[in-house]
């Protein structure tokens, strides 16, 4: 047997049917897109979401309504209650605040809120603190102090 010889097996190879070529082609004239009209056109047709004119679903539900403001800034709020658990002395920052579990991301800015009592003397760092949260720190003997990244 040489390469030239090499043919598929009987059966196994049907050949492609050509339609629309003429009357003998055994799927001849309109080749089974029925007669004229947009569907039977080359490129012919409408898209999935056409609903024969009818305003679309896609258009009569709401979506995406109001206005979203790209450059807003999604503080984490810690209270000072939760601050009590540290030791005194302590530099509590974004990334212990994160270790201890007050905080989701020691990536995102985080602010201080004065909700509670402080009676540790701690420096306190982040990017924002509410003006009762600054004065009960520093009347604690602490320190605020504001980080200016996230």
């Amino acid at each position: 047997m040489r390469l030239h010889e090499l043919q598929p097996q009987e059966g196994s190879h049907r050949l492609r049917r050509r339609i629309g070529r003429g009357l003998g082609s055994g799927r001849g004239t309109t080749a089974g897109k029925g007669t004229k009209g947009q569907k039977a056109r080359a490129g012919g047709g409408v898209a999935p979401y056409f609903e024969g004119g009818q305003l679309p679903i896609v258009k009569r539900l709401p979506h995406r309504r109001g206005f979203h403001n790209s450059a807003k800034i999604t503080y984490q709020a810690v209270n000072l209650a939760a601050l009590g658990q540290f030791a005194s002395g302590a530099e509590v920052g974004p990334v212990e605040l994160k270790g201890a579990g007050l905080i989701r991301s020691a990536n995102k800015p985080v602010v201080i809120l004065g909700d509670g009592d402080l009676s540790l003397a701690l420096t306190v760092r982040a990017q924002r603190f509410s003006a009762a949260a600054r004065e009960k720190i520093e009347g604690a003997g602490g320190k605020a102090e504001v980080l200016t990244s996230a």
